[in-house]
C-alpha cells in the first residue's frame, strides 16, 4: 500500500484521409454482390477469445468490472482529493499477483452484490485493515472488517478463548455484509449514511437523522450534525477509493495487470474431516493457501468453520479395482513412461496434482520441489 503508482494517461489516436478526385460516374463499376465478398477464414482463431481458465479461476477484470457495475455513485469529481492521494496505492495493491487482495476483493464484491448492496461498501476493508484478515488492532478490533468482540458476536460470529471468527474473511464478511444490509434497510439505502453507521453506530446517525428533520434518503451527511469528524471523513474516504479505482481503469497497463487468473474464493464450512489437512487433502485443496487465506484456521477449533476455499468441486471418490489372483499367463512388461506438465499462469502444485490424479507431495518430490516453492509459467513438471 505504500508504492507509488504512475498517472493516468489517456492514449488518442487519429487517421488522416486523403481527398481522391471524383470518379466519372459513367465509368463507375456497380458494387460487387455481398455474396461475392471475400469470407472471412473459418479456421482463423477469434480476435477476442479468452483462453479458458482452470477451475476454481476467475479473471481479475471480471471482478473489476462486477466492482464498477455494483457503484451506488459512479461518478467522480475532477482533480483529486486528499483522500485520493492517500489512497493512491490502492490500484497497485489489487494489480500485485503476490497479494491475495484481489481474490479476497472479488469475495466481497461477489457477497454485496448478491445481497444488493452497493460496491463501495467493498472498499470498508481497505480502510478498516488494507485487506489483511489477520489484521489486529491491540486488543481490540480485528480481521478484514476489524470487528469489536462484542459486535462480532452479535452478529454471529465466534469468538472464544481459543478460537477467533473476526481472522476468518468467511465469517467476518458474511457479518458485514447481514450488518450493512440491515443498515442500508433502516437508512432508506443512502449508502454514504450507511457507511456512516457502519463507522459510528446506528443509535448515533439515527439520533442525528432525527434532529436534521429530514428523509433518510435525501439526507446528506452535511445535514446531519454532532457526529464525530471521523465519521464524517469516513464517507469521503470510500468515495475517493472508489474514485481511484475507476480513473485506475483508464490506464491500460493497470488494466492489463488485472488480465489474469486470479483464485475464484466461496465460503465453505470444513466439513467431514478432524483437521485442516484432512480436509484439503480430501477436498482437492492446498492447505498452504488455506492457512493464508484463514488466518483463523491457524487457532484450535472444535466445530466446523466457515472457510474462504477456492471455488472448486470435491474430487470424485476413487473406487479401488478388486485385487486378482496371480495371472496364468505372463503379462509383457511395461514400458516406463514419463509425461510432463508445462506450468500455466495461475496453476498451483495442487491444481496440477488434481488435474493428473496424483497427491501433491508426490508431484513435489518428483520435481525436487518444496512446498515453498515457486512455479513459473513455462516451468516443465514431471507428473508420473
Amino acid at each position: 500500500m505504500r508504492r507509488a503508482w504512475p498517472a493516468v494517461l489517456v492514449a488518442c489516436s487519429c487517421a488522416a484521409f486523403a481527398q481522391e478526385p471524383r470518379p466519372d460516374p459513367a465509368a463507375t463499376e456497380p458494387p460487387a454482390p455481398a455474396s461475392e465478398s471475400a469470407a472471412p477464414d473459418a479456421d482463423a482463431p477469434a480476435a477476442d477469445a479468452s483462453p479458458e481458465l482452470p477451475e476454481g479461476m476467475r479473471s481479475g477484470r471480471e471482478i473489476y468490472q462486477a466492482f464498477l457495475d455494483g457503484l451506488a455513485e459512479p461518478g467522480c469529481d475532477a482533480g483529486a482529493t486528499r483522500y485520493e492521494q492517500h489512497f493512491r496505492h490502492a490500484p497497485a495493491r489489487l494489480a500485485d499477483p503476490d497479494s491475495d487482495a484481489l481474490p479476497l476483493f472479488g469475495h466481497v464484491v461477489d457477497a454485496l452484490r448478491a445481497a444488493h448492496l452497493p460496491t463501495e461498501y467493498a472498499l470498508i476493508p481497505f480502510v478498516e485493515s488494507g485487506y489483511a484478515p489477520g489484521a489486529r488492532n491491540g486488543g481490540g478490533p480485528a480481521g478484514l472488517w476489524q470487528f469489536v468482540t462484542h459486535t462480532a458476536r452479535h452478529h454471529g460470529v465466534p469468538v472464544t478463548k481459543h478460537y477467533d471468527g473476526r481472522l476468518s474473511p468467511a465469517e467476518s464478511t458474511r457479518a458485514a455484509v447481514q450488518y450493512l444490509r440491515k443498515l442500508n434497510g433502516m437508512l432508506g439505502g443512502n449508502w454514504r449514511l450507511t457507511a456512516m453507521a457502519y463507522n459510528a453506530g446506528e443509535s448515533r446517525v439515527l439520533r442525528a437523522l432525527r434532529h436534521s428533520g429530514e428523509q433518510a434518503l435525501e439526507a446528506t451527511p452535511g445535514s446531519l450534525q454532532g457526529l464525530s469528524g471521523v465519521t464524517y471523513a469516513y464517507v469521503d474516504k470510500l468515495h475517493a477509493l472508489a474514485c481511484v479505482l475507476t480513473r485506475a481503469g483508464e490506464e491500460a497497463e493497470w488494466m492489463a495487470r488485472l488480465d489474469r487468473p486470479v483464485l475464484h474464493l466461496e465460503a465453505r464450512p470444513l466439513e467431514g474431516a478432524g483437521g485442516l489437512e484432512a480436509w484439503a487433502l480430501g477436498n482437492g485443496q492446498d492447505p498452504t493457501v488455506l492457512r493464508r487465506l484463514n488466518p483463523a484456521l491457524g487457532q484450535r477449533w472444535t466445530s466446523p468453520p466457515l472457510a474462504l476455499v477456492q471455488a472448486i468441486a470435491p474430487p470424485a471418490p476413487v473406487a479401488l479395482a478388486p485385487v486378482r489372483a496371480t495371472a496364468e499367463v505372463e503379462e509383457a512388461p511395461a514400458v516406463a513412461t514419463t509425461r510432463v506438465h508445462t506450468v500455466r499462469r495461475g496453476e498451483s502444485a495442487w491444481v496440477i496434482a488434481r488435474r493428473y490424479g496424483v497427491a501433491v507431495r508426490q508431484l513435489l518430490e518428483l520435481n525436487n520441489l518444496n512446498a515453498n516453492s515457486v512455479l513459473r509459467p513455462g516451468m516443465q513438471l514431471r507428473v508420473e
